[in-house]
């Protein structure tokens, strides 16, 4: 592994615990193909590592948001095809087209225009149908699968080769969801009149271990995949944590009592205090909603209260319970002793937010 000993911060990814976490899934789910989503570098882990990571383990797709990530998802040379979940400029399309990438389908303009691109350039393309049954963001509505699956089949350059859709609410509003699993099972009945579909896919890390979708073949591995499991299962217990934020001291110093900390004085010592400056901040990804939650940092075996706001490059810890801390001493940031789910709560967020804020500026650093 790379030398981290000059690093402020850095993420180790464990890459053998993501197939790991794979292979629960395909345990539970055997009869499934999966998808594993690498949109928003990986979920923080970086799109170019994660996918040579996994591109041996017989995935059907790498799941991105846009064109740009498919390019650079292919650019690693992965024999598994990128997938694009979002719409796609008219102007991108071109570029879609010509790589062969799957992408999704929300309309007829979109058809009419993907036709005519594969007659110019004589290549199928290869598309799967996104039908809204309550995400309310992209796809056919239900009402109108049956009409566009007619329109489709005389589409000479299309391969309808999937059909999908997204669950909205499957942690938080368990009959809603059920009632998007039938919308999504009528459509598939639908458009199987008269397309042969190939694909079929509707749970993502939310409903994995918790739904039956029983028309379905597909999973999309998101934030399962990286660790964490969004709804209460027995299986959550078995996944394992991909990613560990690191940062060190950069400097001790010993404040007086009433003395602030950090932007605004939202912290003041109330007695002598022992400070630990961390040479990381919201810069590197340290959500500035961090500051004044109780957030704490893993140092030396020890947890260490974070004080005052969160600055851009740094943030302060106190140490003063602590009798031996060293400029240059590894901080845990974040990992199995701060996981995602306590910083999530802390930050009034989702555990996305946490883990994607992650910046370019903090290397990746992977285990095999």
């Amino acid at each position: 592994m790379q030398d981290t000993s000059l690093f402020r911060a850095w993420a180790e990814v464990d890459t053998d615990a993501m197939r790991h976490n794979l292979s629960v899934v395909r345990r539970v789910l055997p009869g499934h193909k999966q998808m594993a989503i690498v949109k928003a570098e990986a979920y923080g882990h970086g799109i170019e590592g994660v996918v040579k990571a996994l591109d041996n383990c017989d995935l059907e797709f790498f799941g991105v948001a846009t064109p740009a990530e498919a390019a650079r998802v292919q650019a690693t040379g992965a024999r598994t095809c990128p997938f694009i979940l979002g719409p796609c400029f008219p102007a991108e399309r071109e570029m879609v087209v010509q790589n062969g990438w799957r992408v999704a389908l929300s309309s007829l303009e979109e058809a009419e225009h993907y036709n005519s691109l594969g007659q110019l350039y004589n290549k199928k393309v290869h598309l799967h149908i996104n039908v809204d049954t309550g995400m309310g963001r992209a796809g056919l509505l239900p009402h109108t699968v049956a009409e566009m699956g007619a329109r489709l089949a005389d589409f000479e350059y299309l391969d309808i080769e999937g059909v999908y859709s997204h669950l909205s609410a499957a942690a938080d509003d368990i009959s809603f969801t059920h009632s998007q699993i039938r919308s999504y099972e009528k459509a598939v009945e639908e458009l199987s009149t008269y397309l042969n579909i190939p694909y079929r896919h509707l749970c993502s890390s939310s409903a994995v271990f918790n739904y039956k979708a029983p028309c379905t073949n597909m999973v999309r591995l998101g934030r399962i995949l990286y660790g964490y499991s969004p709804m209460p299962s027995p299986h959550n217990r078995e996944l394992r944590n991909t990613l560990t934020l690191y940062s060190r001291v950069t400097l001790l110093r010993t404040l007086p009592s009433d003395h602030g900390v950090s932007y605004n004085h939202t912290y003041i010592t109330s007695a002598p205090t022992r400070v630990a400056t961390i040479g990381l901040g919201f810069g590197d990804g340290y959500l500035h909603y961090l500051s004044n939650t109780g957030a704490r940092v893993y140092l030396n075996g020890e947890y260490c209260p974070v004080l005052g706001r969160v600055t851009m490059d740094q943030i302060m810890v106190d140490v003063t319970h602590m009798t031996k801390v060293l400029p240059g001493d590894v901080a845990e940031i974040m990992g199995p002793n701060v996981p995602w789910e306590e910083l999530t709560a802390r930050a009034k967020t989702i555990p996305s937010n946490i883990i994607t804020s992650i910046t370019g500026r903090v290397p990746r650093i992977y285990k095999p």
